[in-house]
């Protein structure tokens, strides 16, 4: 815990400016996407591991668990937001909200019908919510 508030508030003192350059900020996102991907995949592993849930319960216990990580990890460092909790985080949840069915369709899809492990499937579910993610959050949550 006591690292983890280290992280923010070191984050939380960051303000990018607004002319970064993209492939920067798209790395940035990327960075911060790995923590929150470690948490999804953290919960996802120990949820199926432990036989507490099925694998596509598990991946959406694992995805809101990382959203919320990304949003205040964002929020401060990648974007360097000004703006209220209170505008970008309703937006922030949209976003992911859409992304929840991408990435839950794109693992049950691979995991039944092709069928892929479902670690391999979750890499690929990652892959395309971190591009969905970026281009809505960049060009609409905080602009």
């Amino acid at each position: 815990m006591r690292v983890t508030k280290k992280i923010i508030v070191a984050a939380s003192q960051v303000r990018l400016n607004a002319n970064i350059p993209l492939i920067i900020q798209f790395f940035r996102f990327a960075a911060v996407g790995a923590i929150g991907t470690l948490v999804h995949y953290v919960a996802l592993f120990g949820l199926v591991e432990t036989g507490i849930s099925g694998v596509v319960v598990a991946t959406s216990c694992g995805f809101v668990l990382g959203a919320f990580t990304n949003y205040f990890l964002n929020y401060h460092f990648t974007f360097g937001s000004q703006k209220q909790h209170r505008e970008t985080l309703p937006k922030f949840l949209f976003v992911a909200s859409l992304g929840f069915p991408i990435n839950s369709g794109i693992v049950a899809f691979y995991t039944t019908v092709i069928p892929l492990h479902y670690l391999v499937a979750q890499l690929i579910a990652t892959g395309v919510v971190l591009l969905w993610n970026f281009i809505v959050n960049r060009w609409w949550t905080f602009r």
